[in-house]
Formats: structure tokens, C-alpha cells, sequence
């Protein structure tokens, strides 16, 4: 009788590594995106790579505005932004400025597998042999102990073994604007994840004290502070808040001057005639104008 079999997989073959990934490779045929090392392996951002690989994948035409790559990716419009920032400047990505034949202004973005310039691996080359693996090294043996000034001079070539810059000395909280540092310690009010530390504040205090100096009152900043912030703040609330506080407002305009106040004569009160007891207006009691007319007649009336 035959001996029982196994459907379990064989030992590794020698080939094999120990450690570290293997892959488990399937020949795709359809719906897959051909990507170069050189970008999938480019060290820097992983949302970098993320966009761009996501960008290699869109059929021509497709959008790749920072609002549509938001509506894609969790990351908020200042981490796509900056993404496409550094995939432009590595020669990934370039924005062009068209005019169209009605006479409108467009942006067109094209989106390079290899940057300009770069050569890139030559499809038709042959392959490269396999690198041999290192012989273990030798341990080294220890190295005499340099003397006091030799040993300061390498210090100062080296760069891993210069001591650390001293951290900078913050403005204590009680010396930063008051009215600022309340703009700023009541957006937790409004949202919730808008807790800053005393460092944060310290540092958003001045950029605060700036808009408030133009005139800008403190519930149109906090307005503008919490309005339309991302669904996921993956960073420090304090990063958003700063770049939104980066551009200095311009002050209020100077008031028009207010006219010439023109001196009224004063209201003299009324009064009741001692003779007819009309209501008069005179500075004192007395005889209103007809009585004093009818009296001054008389009186030459009588000399006449």
C-alpha cells in the first residue's frame, strides 16, 4: 500500500531568507499599476508614495485637485498638499498654466513614472548578478584611548558626537498677551480637540495679539480658527492653527473724520407774561414782546 502523503508545503529551499519579508508573488493581468523602485522605495513621506502610486493608478483625465485627493484619502488638505509639493519637486510632478482658445486660464498636471532627466533602469540591460552575502566581520580590536585634545577634535568633526543644542527658552505663559491666550484657551469650547499646551500657546500668542491689533474682534478669530477643520486631526491642532494664523490681517481702515459741530444758540425757556399771561421765551420773567411794545406807546404817548 502506497504511503500516506502530505498536501503541506516543503521545507524552505536553502535560498530562502531567515528573516525579513517574502514575497508570495501573483502574475497579474489586468487592473495593476507598473511602479519604479525609485519612487515605491523613496525615503521621505509614506503619504507621498501613497499619492503617488494612487496618481500612477487614474486613467488620463482624471482629477487630482487637493480636494479630490481629500475625498479619497483620510489625510486632511495639508498633508496632500504637501505631498504634491514634494512629488513636484523631485520631477514627478509637474503643473502647467494653459490658456485655452476661449481665452480661460487652466491648470493641466502631468505625472512623470521616471522624472526628466533621469535615465531610469534600462528595460533591455541585462539583469545584474546577484550580490554575494558579506562574510561575517572580524571584530575589531579596541582602539587606544586618544589623548584630551585629540579626542576634543574628533568631537568637533564629528557630527554624532556633538552634544545637542540646548532646547530654546520658551516666554513663560504669564508674560504672553492675555486677551490672546483666552482667544486661544477657549476653542476647546467650540471643538473639543482643540486642547493646546502652555508651550502651544505661548507660541500662537503673539500671531493672536497681530489679528486683535487689527481690529479683528475675538469671535470673528475663533471663527475662523474651528471653521471647516478636517474630519481626523492626525497631527497637533496647534500645526492647523498656526498656518492659519501665518498671514498677518490688514488694519482697520482710519474712520472719516466727523463734521464741523456747529455751535447752536441755547434754548431760552418759556415764561408766562405778567400782562396778557401769553407764553413767552425770555432769559427772565417778565412782559412778552406785545406788551412791551403797547407799554413803551403808552408811556410816549403821554410825554408827547
Amino acid at each position: 500500500m502506497a504511503g500516506p502523503q502530505s498536501n503541506a508545503p516543503s521545507r524552505a529551499d536553502a535560498g530562502t531568507p531567515t528573516s525579513g519579508v517574502i514575497h508570495v508573488r501573483t502574475r497579474l493581468t489586468t487592473d495593476f499599476t507598473v511602479v519604479a523602485n525609485a519612487l515605491a522605495q523613496r525615503r521621505g513621506s509614506a503619504v507621498t508614495i501613497g499619492v503617488a502610486t494612487y496618481i500612477s493608478s487614474l486613467p488620463d483625465g482624471s482629477p487630482v485637485t487637493i480636494t479630490a485627493l481629500c475625498e479619497h484619502f483620510d489625510e486632511g488638505e495639508i498633508l496632500i498638499s504637501r505631498a504634491l509639493r514634494e512629488l513636484e519637486a523631485a520631477g514627478y510632478l509637474e503643473r502647467r498654466r494653459e490658456r485655452t482658445p476661449t481665452g480661460q486660464v487652466r491648470t493641466r498636471t502631468f505625472f512623470y513614472d521616471v522624472p526628466p532627466g533621469d535615465p531610469g533602469p534600462d528595460p533591455d540591460g541585462p539583469p545584474k548578478p546577484p550580490k554575494s552575502p558579506r562574510p561575517p566581520r572580524s571584530p575589531k580590536p579596541p582602539r587606544p584611548r586618544e589623548a584630551p585634545a585629540a579626542e576634543k577634535n574628533h568631537r568637533e568633526r564629528s557630527p554624532m558626537l556633538t552634544p545637542p543644542p540646548e532646547p530654546e527658552e520658551l516666554t513663560p505663559l504669564a508674560d504672553a498677551d492675555p486677551e490672546a491666550v483666552a482667544v486661544l484657551a477657549s476653542l476647546r469650547r467650540v471643538d473639543s480637540r482643540l486642547v493646546l499646551s502652555e508651550a502651544e500657546a505661548v507660541r500662537l500668542a503673539p500671531a493672536v495679539s497681530q489679528w486683535l491689533a487689527a481690529d479683528v474682534t475675538a469671535a470673528r478669530i475663533t471663527d475662523m480658527l474651528t471653521a471647516r477643520l478636517p474630519d481626523c486631526l492626525l497631527t497637533r491642532p496647534a500645526a492647523i492653527l498656526a498656518y492659519r494664523l501665518r498671514a498677518t490681517p490688514l488694519p482697520a481702515p482710519t474712520p472719516a473724520p466727523l463734521p464741523p459741530i456747529v455751535e447752536r444758540s441755547p434754548v431760552l425757556p418759556f415764561h408766562t407774561c405778567d400782562g396778557c399771561e401769553r407764553a413767552f421765551r425770555a432769559p427772565e420773567p417778565g412782559h412778552c414782546r406785545d406788551c412791551r411794545d403797547h407799554h413803551t406807546g403808552s408811556l410816549l404817548r403821554a410825554a408827547g
